[in-house]
Parts: C-alpha cells; structure tokens; sequence
C-alpha cells in the first residue's frame, strides 16, 4: 500500500454543472478537513453520506465554493485505501483551486491512471480488468462498453483462469503418471491430447476475436485505391459527408494521401484516400506510388474502384491480381453514366470478393456500402465469447498457443511425456503476464500511461 496520497480531479476538464476531486491514501480524510468544512461545525463524518459544507481557502482565510463531501473508508474502496470524493460545480478554477490547496494540505498530484493502478496493486482487480477500466472510459460504441464493462467485472479474467486450470489439469495427469508409474495413474495419451486440442480450439477462438475487438477499439484501416480518375477522392468526400479531399475532373490530383475517421454502425474505420496506381512520370508522384502500395499492404481491407463509363484495361485486370491476397471490395463507380465496362469479366477476376456498383458523386448507393463495408470487414461477434481488445493481449495469448500446439505435437509423434510438460510449463508465466501477477515495470507503465489522471 502506497504512503503518500494522492489527490486530482476525477470528471473531464471544462465547464459543468458538477466536478468531482478525489482523494486515495491515509491521509485522505485529514487533507480533506483542511480544505472543506461542514456546515455545522461539530457533525461527524458518516462514511458513504454525502456531507454538505464549504470549501476553505486556509491561505486567505475565505470560504469559496459550497460543495459535498463523501469518504469511503478502506478496504471497500476502489483502491482499498481511504477515499475522499469533493463534489462541487464544475468550474476548472475552482476544481484545479481545490487540487492545490490539498497538495499544500499534504496530498500530491496523481500520475496518470495511478487510482486504478493503485487498485491494481493492492489485488482488487487485474491487470485485464484495469485495460477493461480504460476501455470503458474510452468506448467509442456502446457495443465496446458493454463488452469492456463485462471484462471489467471479470469475465476475460475468469475465461483465462479456465484456460490455466486447464493446463494445470493435463500437467497434472501427465507428471503423476511419470512420477508414479506403479499406481496406475497412468492416463492415455488419446485422452491428454482431446483435452489439449479442446484447450487449443477454445484458446483460437479467443484469438479470432481479435479482428473485432481491433475494429471496436482502434478502427480497421480502408484503404481506397484504384487508377487514377476513377473517384476515389469522390469517394473519399462522400463516405466521409464533407469536402475533405480536392476533387477535379483531371487525373492525378491527390499526389500523397488523406485520412480520416470514419464511423459504421458500432465500428470505427480509417478510411485512407490516395493516390492512383499508374506508370509514374513525375519524381513527387513516384514517391506517391511508393507510399500508396506501402499503405495498401498494411491496410485491413481494400477499396479497389473501377470507372464503370471506360473498357477495362490489362492495367486494371493486372492491380487486381495484385491484390488478390487482399481482403478486397470491390466497387463499380459512375454508374450515372453509359456503361463500358464489362463488369462480368471483372468479378470474375476477383473470385469470391463481393461488388457494387455506384455513384459516388450523385450519392446513389452508399447506404448500401456502408453495410458492405461492415459486413465484409467486421467479423461477427457471437454473444457468447470474450473479445480481446488490446494487441498486448493477443501477442501473449499467441505465445501461449504455440506452447500448447508443440505440446500436442510432442505426443502425436511419440516423444516422452515429459518433453510435452516442459512445453505446457511455459505457459505459466505467460498467463501471469497476461492477469498482472508477473508485474513487468515497462508493460505496467504503459497501460496506465494512456489513463486519465483522475482515474
């Protein structure tokens, strides 16, 4: 438990009807009498009653703001620490006047996510639920809250404990039946290796929600490509419902790219208007091109535009072949006009990859892209299964796959149990990075780096 306390304010920075400072330590509740007095002198602090009083300038000897005070003894608080809550308006000068007023009354000025790290210190959540804390805070759909909401009361963590007893489980079978071969605890290798390739499935449908988790929390990258003048830029403006990108009639106006932030449904895209693939014949456009295919091979799912009003070209047919290995949609612009293109050939071209055709400039269609967008690159979530929302998760979790899948394969191939133990040992310390019981200092000051200071 840490000594000093701390103290800053709790509610967003700007003008509201109410703010919020706290205060987490032993000296919480003395700091907060320097500062705030009750409106009758004698009353007693009741824990977890709101107590209506003054604020107390100790400097100037003034009262300067009416407010509530509510202390929460330890250990049944969110940090297991004494816990002093001021509520008053939401003015930021009389907010940041109180935080330095119980810093000179002996707090000190919270770092940022230091509550909920102090929560995460003292055992009262793991460090799976204090990443949920965050994401909740952040939640930019309220399908990432709910899920972000259930991971903080648990449920990612309980779904990796299922997976440790699992493994401690099959440690356990195999090491009795090496350890005591004469009491017949031996168990069949057919039966360990059920047991771990139920645990490996369950494991890579954890990790296949990634995908999701990614598009909830950071947005999926869209990359809009296609040879010059086909309307990507149009595209660009239309999806996004302002003119964000130069449109003009002539070929290659966008030289570098854009990119903006883009909302369907509960998930979050960045959509990225570029440049044309074509031959380059200017120095600045190579550059372009160079950084266009650089985004396109990063990308999480592609665009690719043909003009439905020009034949198609061995140009096109050869940057779709080139994008095969892609997750690709594709979209048949300029449908207002005569048709040339032989759309067939095209979508034969791309194989199972879906297609539309539309009119970015005149609108026609787009509602209709916006479900395709989701649809084709937003997995479905089924209700019943955790989403792994952060990449910290998801690399370690992949670690312990591996571990996992050598195992099985230890067996498979007749090698002694105790090469397969050996790999399922690897985990342990895997899942205690995972939860926060093996605290690594520079993991642990990232996650609660990217916090807000009041939590």
């Amino acid at each position: 438990m840490a000594e000093d306390t701390i103290i800053a304010i709790s509610t967003p920075l700007g003008y509201g009807g109410l703010g919020i400072v706290r205060l987490s330590g032993t000296k919480a509740l003395p700091v907060a009498r320097k500062i705030f007095k009750p409106r009758k002198q004698k009353i007693k602090i009741q824990p977890r009653h709101p107590l209506l009083g003054k604020m107390y300038h100790f400097e100037q000897k003034k009262y300067f703001e009416e407010a509530y005070l509510t202390y929460f003894p330890q250990p049944h608080t969110y940090t297991r620490e004494d816990v002093v809550e001021i509520s008053c308006h939401g003015s930021p000068v009389i907010l940041e006047e109180i935080v330095r007023l119980g810093i000179k009354a002996g707090a000190r000025l919270a770092h940022p996510g230091e509550f909920t790290l102090r929560a995460f210190l003292s055992g009262r959540i793991d460090i799976l639920q204090a990443e949920a804390v965050n994401d909740l805070i952040q939640a930019s759909s309220l399908q990432q809250a709910q899920i972000s909401f259930h991971q903080l009361k648990g449920s990612l963590s309980s779904r990796i404990m299922n997976l440790r007893k699992s493994i401690i489980h099959i440690l356990s079978q195999i090491e009795a039946s090496i350890e005591f071969p004469d009491e017949n605890l031996q168990i069949s290798k057919n039966q360990i290796l059920n047991t771990l390739e139920k645990t490996i499935k369950g494991l890579k449908q954890l990790l296949d929600s990634y995908d999701l988790g990614k598009a909830l929390r950071e947005g999926l990258s869209l990359a809009i490509t296609g040879r010059p003048n086909v309307g990507k830029s149009t595209l660009f403006n239309a999806l996004l419902q302002t003119e964000r990108a130069i449109v003009t009639p002539y070929p290659g106006t966008t030289r570098d790219y854009l990119q903006e932030s883009l909302k369907i449904n509960n998930s979050l895209f960045t959509l990225i208007d570029m440049a044309g693939l074509s031959a380059p014949s200017h120095p600045v456009e190579r550059e372009g091109i160079k950084r266009v295919k650089k985004l396109i091979a990063e990308a999480d799912g592609v665009l690719l535009m043909f003009d439905l009003s020009r034949k198609e070209t061995s140009e096109d047919i050869k940057l779709l072949d080139k994008l095969a290995d892609k997750r690709l949609l594709i979209l048949f612009n300029k449908m207002d006009l005569p048709q040339k293109m032989n759309t067939q050939a095209i979508r034969k071209r791309g194989k199972n990859n879906p297609s539309l055709a539309i009119s970015a400039l005149k609108g026609e269609n787009l509602d209709k892209l916006r479900d395709m967008i989701h649809d084709r690159f937003v997995p479905i979530q089924d209700q019943q299964e955790e989403v792994i929302l952060h990449l910290r998760q998801k690399l370690l979790l992949e670690e312990i796959l591996v571990c996992l899948e050598q195992s099985c394969r230890l067996l498979e191939e007749g090698y002694p149990e105790d090469l397969a133990a050996e790999e399922l040992h690897k985990t342990n310390p895997l899942i205690g990075q995972l939860t926060g019981e093996i605290q690594v200092d520079d993991i642990i000051k990232d996650i609660f780096s990217r916090f807000c200071v009041g939590k």
